[in-house]
């Protein structure tokens, strides 16, 4: 006889995501528009890379940034979408244990890059308005891949543990999760042990990476903003914000979404699912389709290639 603790008996062997709780019979049509967003992700975020790889004169840290970005954007995309569409459109729920840690590794791993890469591109605006003529110096190419490697490492170290604590936990039975994709807490909530270290962890790194994240960027702005006030011409202040606009598009997409989505998941019990649900999904969905429109119209040199 086996151990009661065993992985065999503790894990099921699969999961069946459910889709969108309460709009069952409308998901097949939800899958369509989703669908439009992920080719126009694919398309716009491999477009960049293309642009910005052959285009020596995109070489400089904004475009570095941008190109982290369009790569994080793929790889969130790519991660939940092809599954969300197959539970949509052909029922296909099902799930395997250790795929389904592999989806949320790879999706809470690189929603945490974004974040930091957002954060990088805030510092990026701040010295190329404040500090312009040594904007080159201080960030140069190996400080860029630098931050960029410190943002990829900062995801995997704190979602690992994420991983490993649920490998552990017993599931039971239970294994039927009300979600689209493999999300933390709603895979956390299918376990019949403790799992008040995994809620108090996951707590604990959502606010370390957005609070963090979040405090840079608005410092970023506000001395940002203070220096384009003194600038002496209207003119100046319009390209100053121009240059901005774009940026702060972005972090609105990103951050707005996530923030609904992580307080309702633990405090708004009383907002319908099938809203959650939704606002889960777009939070993973939207800045992919908007980052590539955002900055290949608004930024001049990329909008050059293109046409």
């Amino acid at each position: 006889l086996m151990p009661l603790n065993s992985t065999a008996l503790s894990h099921p062997p699969y999961f069946l995501l459910t889709g969108i709780p309460g709009l069952e019979k409308e998901q097949f049509w939800i899958g369509f528009p989703f669908c439009i967003m992920y080719i126009i992700a694919v398309l716009g975020n491999t477009t960049l890379l293309l642009i910005i790889k052959a285009e020596t004169s995109l070489h400089d840290p904004m475009h570095l940034f941008l190109a982290m970005l369009a790569f994080t954007d793929l790889v969130v995309s790519t991660t939940i979408l092809p599954k969300m569409l197959g539970i949509f459109w052909l029922g296909s729920g099902e799930i395997g244990f250790q795929s389904c840690l592999t989806q949320l590794f790879f999706i809470h791993t690189f929603s945490t890059v974004e974040s930091g890469v957002l954060m990088a591109m805030a510092l990026d605006r701040y010295f190329a308005i404040c500090w312009p003529l040594r904007h080159s110096s201080i960030l140069s190419v190996p400080v860029v891949v630098a931050l960029g490697s410190l943002v990829l490492a900062r995801g995997v170290i704190l979602v690992s543990p994420v991983c490993f604590f649920l490998r552990r936990m017993p599931f039971c039975h239970h294994h039927i999760v009300p979600h689209s994709y493999c999300e933390h807490m709603a895979v956390v909530k299918l376990a019949c042990g403790d799992t008040r270290l995994n809620a108090i962890y996951g707590l604990f790194v959502a606010f370390a990476v957005i609070g963090f994240d979040i405090i840079l960027i608005s410092v970023s702005y506000i001395m940002i903003l203070r220096v384009v006030l003194r600038l002496p011409s209207t003119e100046a202040h319009l390209k100053a914000f121009n240059t901005c606009a774009s940026h702060v598009c972005v972090i609105l997409a990103f951050y707005v979404p996530a923030l609904f989505t992580f307080l309702t998941h633990r405090f708004g019990q009383s907002i319908p699912s099938y809203i959650h649900i939704l606002v889960a999904n777009l939070y993973l969905l939207m800045p992919p389709t908007l980052n590539p429109i955002v900055y290949g119209v608004r930024t001049k040199k990329i909008w050059d290639r293109v046409v």
